[in-house]
């Protein structure tokens, strides 16, 4: 089944605007900015993975890598292997909660 973004911001705050910002902002040398991208989602969100990266694709000019490994937190990062870890520019790891409660 494919979502749509707005499907998938019922539910959750992914904050896709920052992670365009982010990717679109990024500098790999002084003249090239982002080129490919690894995205980590937790097992709940997996599902939405195609659709977060159709909608990332239409907002930069960036590749996308989806781990589709585990993932039980920040500290759970991918092994890759180091060829292909001298490809990717950037890594980020959606989570299904926010990282500071709101008091």
């Amino acid at each position: 089944m494919k979502y749509t973004i707005k499907e998938i911001g019922e539910n959750y705050d992914l904050e896709l605007n920052k992670v365009v910002s982010k990717i679109n902002n990024l500098k790999v040398t002084r003249k090239q900015k982002a080129k490919i991208v690894l995205l980590q989602f937790p097992d709940g969100l997996k599902p939405y993975a195609t659709s977060v990266v159709d909608y990332l694709e239409e907002k930069t000019s960036a590749k996308f890598l989806i781990w589709f490994g585990t993932c039980f937190g920040a500290c759970d990062t991918p092994i890759l292997g180091k060829e292909l870890e001298k490809k990717i520019n950037l890594v980020i790891q959606f989570g299904h909660s926010k990282m500071m409660p709101d008091y």
